[in-house]
This record gives C-alpha cells, sequence and structure tokens, in this order.
C-alpha cells in the first residue's frame, strides 16, 4: 500500500499536528499521501482532490475520529472497494477500534500486509413513492424511521420478501445491520449480533404493544416497510447511520436488503470482537481472566 488517503474528523480540539505528523511520517515510508479538502484546510494546505477523489486514488483510506466519522467515509470508500483503517481519537468507538497509542505500530503492519481486512455488510435502502424510487442510499450502521417532535404514534406496515409480517404502532423503526446492532439498535432492545453474521435486525423504537420485540431475519430478504400514518409535512423522517435524513409522506414504502458491496475496515492486531464488547460495555470484572 502506497497511496493513502486522510480523512479527519473536523472539531475544534483536534490537534492538526496529528495530521501533520502523520503525513511526515507516510512521506518517510515513500507513500504518496492525499488529503481531502477539510483535513488539508486543517494543517493550512490547499488542495484540489476532492473526498470522492481522495478515495478512488487510495490504496487505503486512515480515519482519524470516531465511529461517526467512520461512517460517513464509508459511504465514500465501498463502490471502490478500499480498506479503512479507523482511529479513535474519542471515548466510545466500535468501528474505530485502534487507538493513537497503538496506531503507528498498526500502521507498520497494515504497510506491510500483515494485517487482515474484514469485509462488513452495507444496508442498501430505496424510498419508494407512488412506485417510484426517489430516494437510493447505503449505510453502515442502521436505517432509522422516526417521528417528529410533534408527531404522534408512528404506523407501520412491515414485510419480509413480500410475506406480510407485522404493523408496529411505535416511536420508530431501526433496520441495522450486524455492524449497526451495537448502536442505535442495542439502545432500543435490540440484540448484539457478531459482525460476521449474515443476518439483519428490526427494532421497534417504544412500541405501544409490550409483545412487539426485536426480530432477525436472513441478510438474503427483502424488508419493505409502508408508513401508514396520515402525517403532516414533515413529521416523519427516515435517518441513514445518523448522518443525513429524509422526509417521508404517508403511503412512502422504504425498501431495504444487503448491498452487493461490503465495506472493507482494516482489522486491528492483538485485538479481537469480544475484547472490544468487553471494553465498550464495560462488561466483566477486573480479574486478570477479564481484563
Amino acid at each position: 500500500m502506497k497511496k493513502i488517503g486522510i480523512f479527519c474528523k473536523q472539531k475544534p480540539n483536534i490537534d492538526p499536528t496529528i495530521v501533520s505528523e502523520l503525513s511526515k511520517w507516510l512521506e518517510s515510508k515513500n507513500c504518496k499521501v492525499y488529503l481531502e479538502p477539510d483535513t488539508a484546510d486543517l494543517i493550512g494546505k490547499n488542495t484540489s482532490i476532492s473526498k470522492e477523489e481522495v478515495a478512488s486514488s487510495s490504496d487505503l483510506l486512515i480515519v482519524l475520529g470516531g465511529d461517526g466519522t467512520l461512517l460517513n467515509v464509508a459511504g465514500i470508500a465501498h463502490p471502490n472497494k478500499v480498506p479503512i483503517l479507523g482511529v479513535n481519537l474519542g471515548s466510545l468507538g466500535f468501528l474505530t477500534e485502534t487507538t493513537m497509542g497503538d496506531f503507528y505500530p498498526t500502521l507498520e503492519l497494515v504497510l506491510d500486509g500483515k494485517c487482515e481486512i474484514e469485509n462488513r455488510m452495507l444496508l442498501n435502502a430505496s424510498i419508494l413513492r407512488d412506485g417510484e424510487k426517489i430516494e437510493d442510499f447505503n449505510v453502515l450502521n442502521d436505517i432509522v424511521i422516526n417521528k417528529g417532535a410533534l408527531a404522534r404514534i408512528v404506523n407501520l406496515k412491515v414485510f419480509v420478501d413480500d410475506q406480510y409480517m407485522t404493523s408496529y404502532r411505535a416511536d420508530g423503526l431501526i433496520i441495522a445491520s450486524p455492524t449497526g446492532s451495537t448502536a442505535y439498535s442495542l439502545s432500543a432492545g435490540g440484540p448484539i449480533i457478531h459482525p460476521s453474521m449474515r443476518a439483519l435486525v428490526l427494532s421497534p423504537i417504544c412500541p405501544f404493544a409490550l409483545t412487539n420485540r426485536s426480530i432477525v431475519i436472513p441478510d438474503s430478504s427483502t424488508i419493505k416497510v409502508q408508513l401508514t400514518t396520515r402525517n403532516e409535512e414533515g413529521d416523519v423522517r427516515i435517518t441513514l447511520d445518523g448522518q443525513t435524513g429524509y422526509t417521508i409522506k404517508s403511503g412512502d414504502i422504504l425498501e431495504a436488503k444487503k448491498a452487493e458491496i461490503p465495506v472493507k475496515l482494516v482489522q486491528a492486531p492483538g485485538k479481537d470482537y469480544y475484547q472490544l464488547l468487553r471494553k465498550k460495555l464495560h462488561w466483566g470484572g477486573t480479574t486478570e481472566n477479564n481484563s
């Protein structure tokens, strides 16, 4: 890997020297460095290359920030099948599992081709209105249908592979990938699904009926959710990975299924998924066996 793209979270407390020192270190390894526009501006450099061009030109993308930053980059990276190394500059991160303390040793291994690259499922979703597709998007974590601040309970009719499953009266519904099972879905009472599992999870948000629970279905399924609430304009929205949103109307259908191209994430050496769960969710005690 000799062509490296760098994306950095835009936040006042991000130290610009992290980016400048990384760029110099990579150049000392004879790597070509591409900085996306906002990251270049962070260290006072100008660039004419777009975010999409950084992704298409690189052998590896380094994302400095948190899970939100990585989710944003994932949508740009996956069509080019370029792997992402996430570096956590915050606290809670399930995707950006590498820390600054072990970043450079990990990066050495990545450049030498000694790290494993894991494929993570993306969700492809479309919004259909009067039988026509009006939006199409891919997400790594989840698709959320939620009500606005003034909306009442949302009524949703759900079909799986064109078979009627159920109708929800709830504050909303989360459709999550295995990767997204530890995000909003977990907060709504959904199960934790190992990222290698071939499954999708549907979790209602504050359902009116106590018998409405999360359900896990095969990732080969196509999910269709129709909004049947007679809502006012702007009352119900679809949110994608917590990044962007679209307003939907009564009768609109959300169609969700597994995307054809996965996202490639670099696995940090010496770490495993269960260790990550223990650390982030504070499982277990402080004994040697649980450390």
